[in-house]
């Protein structure tokens, strides 16, 4: 009897501090470590600006952008050729103006381009280089004809265009610099017409007379 109830006092004291054991050391349940965001690169942060900015531009506003700095880039072309080929003084000095009022312009448009993350062309297209070649072939009185004909058809065809955007480009800096750049193409349009008139030996807005 005596050897039973120590044997019994034995399994009590050895279950004891398992008992305890499970008591003091509950085991909370721990939330899942979330995993840290992965940063953009230089790169892929610099490429979705860009694209950011270029699509909150309409596509309208993109499509007259890139032909006005085409037309540009044309205009200054052919304004250094004017200058080395021209015989009359009026024309080299108006080809002179082509180079240095459109060189402006294409600079500002250069400008807003990269702040809208647009790309703009970076050369003549096969139509431009043509019309250079074109006109390169020709020299004195020819040339003369020739250049402020074509500086009247391009700037009859600027005026307009730019008009129509400075009242309905939905960008407000392009709209604003539209609306700046109309009174010069309009006093491009008036010297390459009435220049223009003085080469082929007519008035200004008149046609030269058939002979009889």
């Amino acid at each position: 009897m005596k050897r039973l109830f120590l044997s019994a006092g034995l399994v009590c004291v050895l279950a004891a501090p398992v008992i305890v054991a499970g008591q003091a050391t509950p085991t909370p349940s721990q939330p899942p470590t979330p995993k840290p965001s992965q940063p953009a690169t230089p790169t892929q942060g610099k490429s979705a600006d860009h694209k950011s900015a270029a699509s909150g531009i309409a596509a309208a506003d993109q499509a007259f952008v890139k032909e006005a700095a085409m037309g540009g880039m044309a205009e200054v072309d052919l304004g250094q050729l004017a200058t080395s080929k021209a015989a009359d003084a009026d024309v080299k000095q108006f080809g002179q103006r082509m180079v240095d009022d459109h060189g402006k312009a294409n600079e500002e448009l250069k400008s807003w381009a990269s702040s809208k993350g647009v790309m703009l062309p970076s050369e003549l297209d096969a139509k431009h280089k043509a019309e250079h070649a074109r006109l390169e072939k020709l020299s004195g009185a020819a040339f003369d004809k020739a250049y402020m004909a074509s500086m009247v058809a391009d700037h009859n065809a600027d005026v307009a265009e730019f008009q129509k955007q400075a009242k309905s480009a939905k960008d407000p800096d392009l709209k604003a610099w539209a609306t700046k750049t109309v009174p010069t193409l309009e006093d491009h349009q008036k010297s390459a017409k009435e220049i223009s008139a003085k080469v082929h030996g007519t008035t200004a807005g008149t046609k030269k007379p058939a002979d009889k």
